[in-house]
């Protein structure tokens, strides 16, 4: 196993729609145990593929720190099939370092995905496992939490952002 590097914004991988994983071999299942010891190192409760520059739909999570009724979680080409209900959640993201912000989500949904093995599970899920699968799946999608905010607030992280960078050099 390996700690991989996490891509930062604004990483062009990120931006990227991840394709669909179609082989269920050898080398994704190292993939995963790499994501899973890159994500407990950072420390996080998710972690998608592109997030360590590998443009496939694979993610994984882990809230069991919080709600230990939900080990770790592999998904591979999620897709959400149903939603309701709205929450809005103070988020942060592995790829935006020491960055959060509150985004609204649905409340509750269901999730259709393929598990390590390749075979087809669908997670019901509501508070924190919720806020999890779709923010894991938005990166899968090419959206970045940012990609959720007011434009406003937006154009002030960006600025904020670019500061930061100048600063560093």
């Amino acid at each position: 196993m390996a700690v991989l590097d996490i891509k930062k914004y604004p990483s062009p991988v990120l931006k990227k729609k991840a394709a669909p994983v179609s082989v269920f071999d050898e080398a994704l299942q190292q993939l995963i145990e790499d994501m899973v010891e890159t994500m407990y190192a950072a420390p996080g409760v998710g972690l998608a593929a592109p997030q360590v520059g590998i443009s496939k739909r694979l993610a994984v999570i882990d809230i069991s720190s919080r709600d230990e009724k939900y080990p770790l979680i592999v998904l591979i080409n999620p897709s959400i099939v149903k939603s309701e209900g709205e929450i809005e959640f103070e988020e942060g993201c592995l790829s935006i370092p020491e960055y959060t912000a509150k985004v609204k989500r649905s409340e509750n949904l269901i999730v259709r995905a393929h598990d390590r093995a390749g075979t087809e599970v669908e997670i019901e899920a509501g508070g924190l496992l919720a806020i999890a699968l779709q923010h894991e799946i938005d990166h899968l999608d090419g959206l970045l939490l940012i990609d959720r905010i007011s434009p406003i607030k937006r154009e002030f992280f960006k600025k904020r952002y670019r500061k930061a960078l100048k600063t560093e050099k």
